[in-house]
């Protein structure tokens, strides 16, 4: 990272993705598993209630969504810590071992998540084969894989992160 080269904006999105107060959520490889399978979960819960809100009409999954946002944006902050903002920061503010580090979660995330197409293709064709309704299934398929696929390179970053070294 040469300083010369950042903007303003670069070395403000650096300070504050490398700002330690959240450290004790994401300090060890289990705690940056729990927090990812969280907002996994937390995900997962907000599709669903988006869809129950916007495919039923109810005001209970909308209400839902707005109570999920908090921890789910707590969630994801510290994942994006956890990693130093590996995804967030731009790339001329990460040296070269973040970028290779980037480029390799990216195609991690890639491969992860053409599988998940490749199976709900199948998912969703066999439903449709054994006499299923396609307009039932087709919009939480295609919303479930479209958020899989945005959020999938934070989440492989965020199992991939390492510990960092102990003070000496």
């Amino acid at each position: 990272m040469r300083d010369g080269q950042l903007t303003r904006y670069d070395r403000w999105m650096h300070r504050t993705m490398n700002r330690r107060e959240a450290a004790p959520l994401y300090e060890t490889r289990a705690r940056r598993r729990v927090l990812v399978g969280a907002h996994v979960a937390l995900t997962a819960a907000t599709v669903a209630a988006a869809l129950a809100a916007t495919v039923g009409g109810k005001v209970a999954g909308a209400l839902v969504m707005v109570v999920l946002v908090l921890p789910w944006c707590v969630a994801t902050g510290g994942i994006n810590a956890s990693t130093r903002g590996l995804l967030e920061l731009r790339r001329r503010a990460l040296d070269e071992r973040q970028r290779a580090e980037r480029s390799e979660v990216l195609a991690r995330a890639h491969r992860i998540t053409t599988g998940l197409l490749f199976v709900t293709v199948v998912a969703v064709g066999g439903y449709r084969a054994a006499g299923g309704d396609l307009e039932a299934v087709a919009l939480p398929a295609l919303l479930g894989v479209l958020v899989a696929h945005w959020l999938m390179p934070m989440w492989v970053a965020g199992l991939r992160a390492q510990d960092e070294p102990d003070d000496e």
